[in-house]
């Protein structure tokens, strides 16, 4: 990828990016595991029935065995945790520090009693210094190096017999704008699409299905917000971007909804989580995360019930439930933010940015029921219109005019930043747009548009 890493050249040194991170989260947990005086003996008394446990990678697993920390770590392994890993075998710190050296245990020991390491001659590869040499495995690591080694120079070979290979970067085609509600997934679970009730809302989807079909992208960052579903009142991000390579539907209290298993991106994800931070966003980065409501109904919405969904979706979870919310300034920006993250990625896809939530609504307390549709109506016509006005909107407007659950549209502006035309580009064609009240307490609104 083209993102700038800097800290690739410095000597004997792994950097726990969101790569690192999200290639090593299993390795990581099952370290985590061991702060458990129960696991630490159900390991040390099997260990390769506690490791079947945990669906890290063969890799992962022979280099735990081996206790090769160099080894775990270039699999993603995080030294604190695999500190825990280290505790359960006795050892202390400084130990486990030694043993990635190819010093014995005593002579560093002497060299942290001189002084320590100098930084003279390991800054970057290449200077010459102490560090500069190749890290210390085992001899299992050794035997595994050379089969990666044969099966890579395989790969390698039947990469250059292929012809056609695609070149270019990703880009953002169209922006995609839709209310997530609740009801609207178990009417489609329950068959209740065709009842008087639903038809309407759904009618004004017919277009938007055949739009997808016609516009099908390889990747859909969808923005949504998490409906008490992973994030309890304990940890609470403002920002969150999921980095697995699935999610699964939550039970959110009525069972998981009969949807597919969604199919992420990690790669991408992980570009966009390491550029989007270098440029003052914080990400949380989660590894592991179901989705709720919030992320299928709007991929219902738009195609239907398949079997599988059509294309990967990157989930960003964005805090909307407890005060103090993102403005939705922060939010346009954030958008523009992560335009310049998916164009730096040096794959040519097709990527679909998704705002969800809202529109007008309130769920809570004696004005529970409040729908303002011309409000409504003319929010969609700032968004279209002059969404950086619109973008410095306070919170307190969302509350008095659209409810208290309105606040959900500041999302809307994190699609709607990463557009063209905020970048001096020609303005979106709107290729779709819709409302309708009520789906059940809340009103609709929905659009689709299109950088030209």
């Amino acid at each position: 990828m083209s993102l700038d890493k800097p800290y690739l050249d410095v000597p004997g040194t792994t950097i726990f990016d969101a790569d690192q991170s999200r290639k090593g989260y299993w390795l990581n947990q099952f370290c985590m595991s061991l702060m458990e005086a129960d696991n630490r003996a159900r390991f040390k008394a099997d260990e390769d029935a506690y490791l079947a446990e945990w669906p890290m990678t063969d890799e992962q697993r022979a280099a735990v065995r081996a206790r090769d920390l160099n080894w775990a770590m270039r699999t993603g392994g995080n030294i604190y945790f695999l500190a825990k890993l280290g505790a359960t075998d006795g050892l202390s710190f400084q130990q486990m520090a030694g043993s990635m050296t190819g010093m014995t245990e005593q002579k560093y020991r002497d060299m942290m009693i001189g002084g320590g390491r100098s930084v003279e001659g390991n800054r970057v590869v290449g200077e010459g210094g102490d560090a500069q040499g190749p890290a210390s495995h085992s001899d299992a690591w050794k035997a595994w190096e050379e089969q990666a080694q044969q099966q890579l120079a395989a790969a390698v070979e039947a990469q250059d017999a292929a012809k056609g290979q695609k070149t270019g970067q990703a880009r953002i085609t169209a922006s995609v704008y839709t209310s997530h509600v609740p009801a609207i997934g178990a009417a489609i679970d329950h068959g209740k699409t065709e009842e008087p009730y639903w038809q309407p809302l759904f009618k004004g989807y017919e277009f938007s299905k055949q739009w997808m079909k016609d516009n099908l992208p390889d990747v859909i960052f969808l923005v949504y917000n998490d409906h008490a579903t992973n994030f309890d009142l304990g940890v609470i991000p403002t920002f969150a971007i999921g980095t697995a390579q699935e999610f699964e539907p939550a039970d959110e209290g009525y069972g998981p909804r009969p949807v597919p298993v969604v199919k992420g991106y990690p790669e991408l994800a992980s570009h966009i989580a390491q550029s989007v931070i270098q440029q003052d966003f914080d990400l949380t980065i989660v590894n592991r995360l179901k989705v709720d409501h919030g992320l299928t109904v709007p991929l219902n919405l738009l195609f239907g019930s398949p079997a599988e969904w059509p294309c990967k979706v990157i989930p960003l979870h964005v805090n909307v439930v407890q005060y103090p919310v993102p403005s939705g300034a922060r939010c346009f920006a954030l958008g523009q933010a992560i335009r310049r993250a998916i164009e730096s990625f040096d794959t040519p896809l097709n990527v679909q940015i998704w705002g969800t939530g809202g529109m007008s609504h309130q769920l809570q307390g004696p004005r529970a029921g409040l729908i303002n549709a011309e409000w409504d109506n003319r929010f969609l016509d700032r968004l279209i219109a002059d969404p950086a006005d619109l973008s410095t909107m306070p919170h307190i407007d969302y509350v008095r005019e659209a409810g208290s659950e309105g606040i959900e549209l500041v999302m809307w502006f994190i699609a709607r930043g990463a557009m063209a035309d905020v970048n001096g580009g020609p303005a979106p064609k709107v290729a779709h747009r819709f409302f309708h009240v009520p789906a059940s307490n809340t009103a609709v609104g929905h659009l689709i548009l299109e950088n030209q």
